[in-house]
This record gives structure tokens, sequence and C-alpha cells, in this order.
């Protein structure tokens, strides 16, 4: 795409009204104890808070809870086993909106926990709940905080990984931006971790199983999402009509700089599928597994 076809993109973000706000477990914990890393959590809040003082509507998906919850009972590692990993997920969790409802208040705003599973989309009832609760919600002012259920899923990360769960929100609450905070700057060509030649890719007006040959693996002890699961959360929010950027959550003042339309991080277009069964894909869909 030229360039100045690009900027003209970018320059349409600052109008997004709606948007829906991924950070992966890496962006918010210390890399060398995996400890949450209260500065960041309180520079992101502070700075939603600062979207929402200027009325836009902000849903934040929120990785961590079993890493939280890992720490918070002394576990040196990653839990290997479903009961444990939702253990975890059930100390965590609560520790995080503990700190997230505190954070807000302090700048007079509301945070709400909304946990969600496989389930509350494929099933008609409750996915219409959610999407009234989701629009009541911010009708009020209310920062929806967003998580997987991992204390009752029956399986592991049922969603794959909170990219695609961002996804799914961003498309059941008719988002029109989508922002995934990880631990990467973007989509590239190659690994550039392990190629010199890897080219950055800055926009992709559509997804097609070439991008799916670029992807790779998670590269952090602290978060489950590799590349492809990223094209996978593209795919979800293009098709349900939102704009999806993928940057580097390591400063969280990047979220401001994307919102004044900068070119930051790598821009995925909409291209709204009228076809497009929110509830059929997530039932369907075989989920794709990282190299």
């Amino acid at each position: 795409m030229e360039s100045t076809q690009a900027k003209q993109f970018r320059e349409r973000i600052k109008d997004k009204h709606r948007i829906v706000i991924k950070v992966g477990s890496a962006s918010l914990v210390h890399e060398n104890t995996g400890e949450i890393n209260f500065l960041k959590l309180e520079q992101l809040v502070r700075l939603i808070c600062d979207l929402r003082n200027q009325d836009k509507d902000i849903i934040l998906v929120s990785s961590g809870a079993i890493g939280v919850g890992r720490k918070a009972l002394g576990l040196s590692k990653r839990p290997d086993t479903l009961p444990l990993k939702q253990a975890c997920a059930s100390v965590g969790q609560a520790v995080l909106m503990m700190m997230y409802q505190k954070l807000f208040g302090e700048y007079n705003h509301t945070a709400s926990q909304i946990l969600m599973t496989k389930h509350t989309i494929i099933r008609p009832i409750s996915c219409k709940n959610a999407k009234n609760t989701f629009n009541q919600l911010l009708s009020m002012g209310v920062v929806p905080i967003v998580n997987e259920n991992d204390t009752i899923s029956t399986d592991e990360i049922e969603f794959g990984d909170n990219d695609t769960l961002s996804a799914v929100v961003a498309a059941l609450s008719g988002a029109d931006l989508l922002i995934l905070l990880s631990d990467i700057d973007g989509l590239y060509t190659k690994d550039p971790t392990k190629y010199s030649d890897a080219r950055f890719i800055e926009c992709v007006p559509e997804i097609d199983d070439k991008l799916y040959a670029m992807a790779g693996g998670a590269v952090s002890d602290f978060g489950t999402g590799g590349m492809v699961t990223k094209i996978d959360a593209a795919r979800i929010a293009a098709d349900a009509g939102c704009d999806m950027i993928i940057a580097n959550g390591r400063d969280f003042h990047v979220i401001p700089r994307i919102m004044a339309g900068e070119n930051i991080g790598t821009l995925f277009l909409a291209h709204k599928n009228k076809n497009f069964d929110l509830a059929y894909y997530i039932e369907h869909r075989k989920c794709r597994k990282d190299s």
C-alpha cells in the first residue's frame, strides 16, 4: 500500500470512538522477576482515563491473571496442569481487579469486571446478554475490564489466548478499533529475532495465507500468544468491521500516539464481511498452533 494512502487510514484513527485495548502479560510485569510493574499499571490506567475524558468508549482486555496468581502463590514457574492454572487464575484475577478498581477510582472513573468463556459467544442468549451488558456499561462511562474465565474453563484457554478474546470483544461490542499491545513491534516478513533481513509491515489491507507464513511463536515466558494468534485476531476484527493495530506495549504512551494517527505498529484494515458469523467462527474454527 502506498504510504500516502496508509497515512490517510492512520489519520482516521483520530475519529475512532469505541476502542478495545488488549494488554499482554509481558507488558504488566517486570521481565526479570515476573512481579507486577506498578508504574506501568498506573500509567496504563491514567492513559485510558484520559481517553475516557475525551468521550471515547474504552474496553480493556487484560491478560495476567494466571501469572499474577502464580507469583502470589509463590510458584517458581508457570503452572503445568489445568487445576493449578485455574487456581492461579482465581487468585490472580482478584488481585488484578483490586488494583484496577483502586487506580481507576483515583482518576474518578469506574471499572467493571467481565469474565467470558467460549460459551458466552456460541449461546445466543448469553451472547445477547453480553452485548447488552457492554453497551450499558459503556453508556454509563464505565471501563469494562475483560479476561477469559480461566477459573471455570474446561479447556486450556478456550479462545486460544487473549488476542483472540480481544477480537471477539471488539466484534461483540461493535468497536471500531482494536489495539493489541504485546512484546513485539508489529508484523514482519520474517522473525526479526532470527533473520536480519526481516522487513517491517506497516499496513495490511487484506489478510491471506501469505501472512500466516510470516507468523512466529511467542517469545515471552509470561505471554501465550504468538503472531499466528494475532493474525487470527485481525481476521475476526476485520470481518466485523474493526481496524486493528499491533504495537509494542513496552511503553504505554504508545496509546495516545496511536490515537493521534502516528505511524506506529502494524495496521490491519477493516473489511466488513456481511456473511461473518462470530458465533459460528468461534465454535467451528480450527485453532492454529504456533510453531
